[in-house]
């Protein structure tokens, strides 16, 4: 018989002290923003606003995901300042609910929420640097993967929709993670020097934006479709939604389709967290975790919603349907959903595509050395519970770095970036991701029942209201979605199964686990 030996917290722990402290307040705001800071709040606005149809509805959202954003960062703060460890949510499921919810959250992080979302941002980064040098392109194929499934043979050509294979633009996305792992191998303070210009270069990218789209950018045929009397415009109807893929179409309340169109906003919000992950690095964790939780999400939600009213500012929701301009093609009818492009290109014509290609390579480098730098911290803390490759639990003799770690990252997102099917695993964990959430916002309250004593710095605020609005918000996300986009809720569950026999696999090799 054997007995599992839960991690018991405490206020210092013996792997942390082999990393160097080189996280100040600054740094870990920087990596705060910059992690949230990708793509998404350029492209996503334009799939918002075709579902929702309503500039109201679309400013719903995005307002409904900051107050999600900034709530649960509150409430991680606690965490964070509680149990200011390498790993950061990791340990969090691990000390509240055991180490398998721990593990099932590394192992999704791992397996496609982190590495996924690293080369869907890598893949952007080659497509928008396509706009200045066009042989970079997802068309310019360097080699197929040819292999044989059945009655179908796969070389770059499509497999249920997915292109498989090495091109340009997917090569220039492995290049971008080799790049910016081997940098992070060199010390924490080199990636947080790369994480701050970058981070500081696409905050004043977006500052720009939104100061030139308020105040130069202001088109009267914009205004008069958006924010007049327009603006409240559907409101109140019904809006139609497809069940799954093939399935019928209905109609539902405001509420519901808020919950179904701000997957996309979510995800734009989302990686706030990430600085957890590195709290073993963190200058007075308890109490720069907390205050750069907080101050950086304030910042990026404020930003993202200033950039929507830039947008309902130059162009018009809908637009005509046959219109030639962007002027009249709208938010909506963006092309390629690049509603930030269409923008700028309205203000400035085809100028406009290559200022936001620009910010968007900034944007993307910087959201990329972020979350490498941070996703490996995990899968440290994994090794060192014995549910990881054991050399990942090892630090970089001289630089004090999971190099290990950084490179079986690197690897796993190389392999995605080829793959092609990294775009719809992320869709298939919307779900699961803010299953994690939910649970590691209610480890507050276990904790605060099983371990009344230990040493909280910070206390989540709002506590107990905060925190329950939280879980009941994204659970009503979560069954909304369970109920309408089952193409994307069911596989993120069977994502997160299978590490259950993964989990006790590793689980027998541990030598935590002890005879009785």
């Amino acid at each position: 018989m054997t007995v599992e030996t839960k991690p018991t917290m405490t206020t210092d722990d013996v792997s942390d002290r082999e990393f160097v402290k080189g996280l100040g307040l600054t740094s870990s705001t920087m990596l705060v923003m910059g992690s949230m800071i990708g793509s998404g709040i350029f492209l996503v606005s334009a799939d918002i606003a075709r579902q929702v149809g309503s500039p109201a509805l679309l400013i719903a959202a995005w307002l409904v995901t900051g107050f999600m954003t900034i709530v649960a960062a509150l409430s991680y703060g606690e965490l964070a300042a509680m149990m200011p460890h390498a790993g950061g949510q990791y340990v969090y499921l691990r000390e509240a609910l055991g180490p398998l919810w721990g593990f099932l959250y590394g192992w999704t992080l791992f397996l496609v929420i982190q590495t996924g979302t690293i080369a869907a941002v890598g893949v952007a980064f080659g497509k928008f640097l396509g706009v200045f040098f066009p042989s970079v392109s997802s068309s310019h194929w360097i080699a197929g993967l040819h292999w044989v499934a059945p009655s179908l043979t796969i070389g770059p050509m499509k497999l249920g929709g997915m292109d498989v294979g090495l091109n340009t633009q997917n090569l220039m996305a492995i290049l971008l993670v080799i790049a910016l792992s081997i940098i992070n191998v060199f010390g924490v303070k080199t990636g947080a020097l790369i994480q701050n210009v970058f981070t500081f270069a696409k905050i004043a990218a977006l500052l720009g934006l939104i100061l030139v789209g308020l105040v130069e950018g202001r088109n009267a045929i914009a205004v008069a479709a958006n924010l007049g009397a327009n603006f409240w415009h559907n409101l109140h109807g019904l809006h139609p939604v497809q069940v799954g893929i093939n399935g019928p179409m209905v109609f539902v309340g405001a509420l519901t389709i808020i919950a179904v169109a701000q997957v996309g906003s979510l995800f734009s919000a989302d990686a706030w967290n990430n600085v957890t992950f590195t709290a073993g690095e963190v200058i007075n964790p308890k109490r720069n975790l907390p205050l750069s939780l907080a101050l950086g999400t304030g910042v990026v939600i404020a930003l993202y919603i200033a950039c929507n009213f830039v947008y309902l500012n130059v162009l018009p929701l809908e637009g005509a349907a046959n219109g030639a301009t962007i002027l009249q093609r709208g938010i909506q009818y963006a092309t390629e959903d690049r509603v930030a492009t269409a923008a700028l290109s309205q203000m400035f014509g085809s100028l406009g595509a290559y200022l936001m290609a620009a910010a968007i390579l900034v944007s993307t480098f910087g959201c990329n050395n972020g979350l490498i730098l941070s996703g490996a911290r995990v899968y440290y803390a994994m090794a060192k519970d014995g549910l990881f490759f054991r050399g990942a639990g090892k630090l970089h003799p001289n630089y004090k770095t999971p190099a290990v770690s950084l490179m079986v990252q690197m690897v796993w997102i190389c392999v995605l970036c080829l793959s092609g099917t990294y775009g719809q695993l992320l869709d298939y964990v919307v779900f699961a991701v803010l299953v994690f959430y939910i649970l590691t916002i209610a480890g507050i309250f276990i904790l605060r029942r099983t371990r009344p004593d230990a040493p909280r710095p910070y206390r989540a605020f709002g506590y107990p209201v905060l925190p329950l609005i939280y879980i009941v918000m994204a659970i009503f996300i979560d069954i909304v979605l369970l109920r309408y986009k089952p193409q994307f809720t069911w596989p993120g569950l069977i994502i997160v199964l299978l590490g259950i026999p993964v989990y006790f696999a590793w689980h027998s090799r541990r030598p935590s686990a002890s005879a009785v």
